[in-house]
């Protein structure tokens, strides 16, 4: 059989254009990863204590006051690498190596030694650069996975996740906790406002030398932007200062979206969706919201958030990375997917 020249050009073709509206995953056989042994089944490891996320995570599921909230998914394993280069995430490690040890959790030496004991993964790792990497060993070892935001520092390793996660059948998918905002389902089923028009949003976007821009904190922002607008942008523009920016979006049906970023002042997440018949407020983050989809996730294979949607926020932030580059000129979201085709 003639094997097939062009692998990731079909992936991406088949996963953004054929079948937005399907999802990759979702479409991925699902038998071995929805009925676990009960004994093993809820066994969770953690990729990565270099950030707050890991402890907070860690506090919750393991909290004996949480009863069956969280249906005895319990953290029992972790690896604390993580960023070893990033100062600020770094320094965390040791500190947070303890947090988790007063919760139960055992601290492994290895990835490998950590997939041995358990079941799912949390992979928490604060450094984007490394999300590849780590994650395609849990991938290939066959363990359903929570990528916490970003889920890479490129568009390109990315794709390759989601690749890998397809060709081995194992459930992956990515967010920030901000998509999960206390009363969204109510405002994008239309309930309370009707249909959604436009959005703005905000968040901190505070840089790091070592990742493109948006990737590090405004993916927070941006992924509430996408939360309220959907996929199909088409278009981004970027205005860059130093303490803020701010980025429009056109999408293919002619709304129109916007992300500010900001470096100065009260650091604060939020927005504001217009719809038909009002406007709504929203932007509360809480790790308890995202645990509860994590965990359905964790029970069934089904994954909360689509792989496209997920591409399509990394070209977006591609998109604003290369329309500050220029100058502020507007970058066709198309065009990002064409150079990793």
């Amino acid at each position: 059989m003639m094997q097939n020249k062009h692998p990731r050009r079909n992936f991406i073709k088949q996963t953004l254009y054929a079948g937005l509206g399907a999802g990759v995953l979702s479409q991925l056989p699902l038998s071995g990863f929805a009925g676990m042994a009960p004994e093993k089944g809820k066994r969770i490891g953690i990729i990565g204590l270099d950030t707050s996320h890991s402890t907070a995570f860690t506090n919750l599921l393991n909290d004996p006051a949480a009863g069956d909230k969280y249906k005895g998914y319990t953290v029992v394993a972790a690896y604390p690498y993580g960023s070893r280069e990033i100062e600020s995430s770094a320094s965390r490690i040791p500190g947070y190596i303890a947090t988790v040890k007063s919760k139960g959790v055992k601290i492994v030496d290895s990835i490998k030694a950590l997939l041995k004991t358990v079941d799912v993964v949390l992979l928490e790792t604060n450094d984007g650069r490394l999300h590849k990497e780590q994650a395609l060993e849990v991938i290939k070892a066959g363990k359903t996975m929570f990528i916490d935001k970003p889920v890479a520092n490129d568009i390109g390793d990315a794709i390759a996740i989601f690749e890998a996660a397809k060709q081995h059948k194992v459930p992956v998918f990515s967010s920030s906790s901000l998509r999960f905002t206390e009363g969204i389902e109510d405002i994008l089923s239309g309930k309370k406002i009707g249909k959604v028009l436009a959005a703005d949003t905000f968040s901190p976007a505070k840089l790091e030398k070592t990742h493109t821009d948006f990737y590090w904190y405004g993916i927070h922002g941006v992924e509430m932007l996408f939360t309220a607008m959907g996929t199909g942008c088409q278009s981004v523009t970027r205005f860059y200062q130093d303490d803020m920016d701010v980025v429009v979006g056109v999408w293919e049906d002619g709304r129109i979206g916007t992300f500010r970023g900001t470096r100065a002042g009260k650091a604060a997440y939020g927005g504001t969706i217009f719809g038909e018949t009002g406007n709504a407020a929203f932007g509360a983050f809480s790790y308890q919201r995202l645990l509860e989809k994590i965990i359905p996730f964790f029970e069934t294979g089904q994954p909360p958030v689509r792989a496209e949607e997920t591409l399509e926020i990394c070209a977006f932030i591609e998109a604003a990375q290369k329309s500050r580059e220029l100058g502020g000129k507007p970058v066709n979201i198309a065009e990002i997917f064409r150079q990793h085709q």
